[in-house]
Parts: structure tokens; C-alpha cells; sequence
């Protein structure tokens, strides 16, 4: 599952955790669980963190001592929205980089 379309104009590295975070929304993801996921350099990994985590897309918890995160809730795609097609507009400005 991908995050929503409005989410995707990130850089790539983000759009890639929001989307790693989006498919196991659920119980969410450590660190290293995201790096070996998106295949990211760590310094990388830690800055696309630190951008989404200031714009509040992502949230970080600590359960029994392992820091999991996980994305917020308005970057997940409603149900009935996944099996839509993107039209071809959409396309074009996925591709488009701005």
C-alpha cells in the first residue's frame, strides 16, 4: 500500500518510509526494520525521519523498551481509494519534479 497522493511530492527516501510505514501501519516499524525496508543510507534514513517527524506525518512510540514508528493517520489511504487507477494527469505530475 502507498501513502496518500498528496504525500508523495517528498523527497524520494520519504515518500519511500511513508510508504514502508503505510503497509504495516498497524504495529509500525523500528529503525532498523525502515532501513533494511527502504535501503537507505542511515544518515539519510535519520534526516527523512526528522523532516517527516516535523511535519507530523510520522509518530514515535516506546513499547517494552523498542521505539516503533508509525505513520499518522491522514497519510494512509482510505480502503475504498486503493483500488482506484491514477489518472493519466496524475501520472504526468508524479513524474514531473517540482
Amino acid at each position: 500500500m502507498k501513502a496518500k497522493r498528496e504525500y508523495r511530492r517528498r523527497a524520494d527516501i520519504e515518500v519511500r518510509v511513508l510508504d514502508a510505514l503505510v503497509d504495516r501501519s498497524e504495529e509500525g516499524m523500528t529503525v532498523f526494520e525502515l532501513r533494511s525496508h527502504v535501503e537507505a543510507d542511515i544518515d539519510d534514513l535519520e534526516a527523512a525521519l526528522a523532516n517527516l517527524k516535523e511535519d507530523d506525518l510520522i509518530n514515535a512510540k516506546t513499547e517494552n523498551g523498542r521505539t516503533r514508528i508509525k505513520p499518522d493517520e491522514r497519510v494512509i489511504p482510505d480502503p475504498d481509494e486503493q483500488g482506484e487507477e491514477p489518472s493519466i494527469v496524475d501520472r504526468i505530475i508524479d513524474r514531473l519534479p517540482l
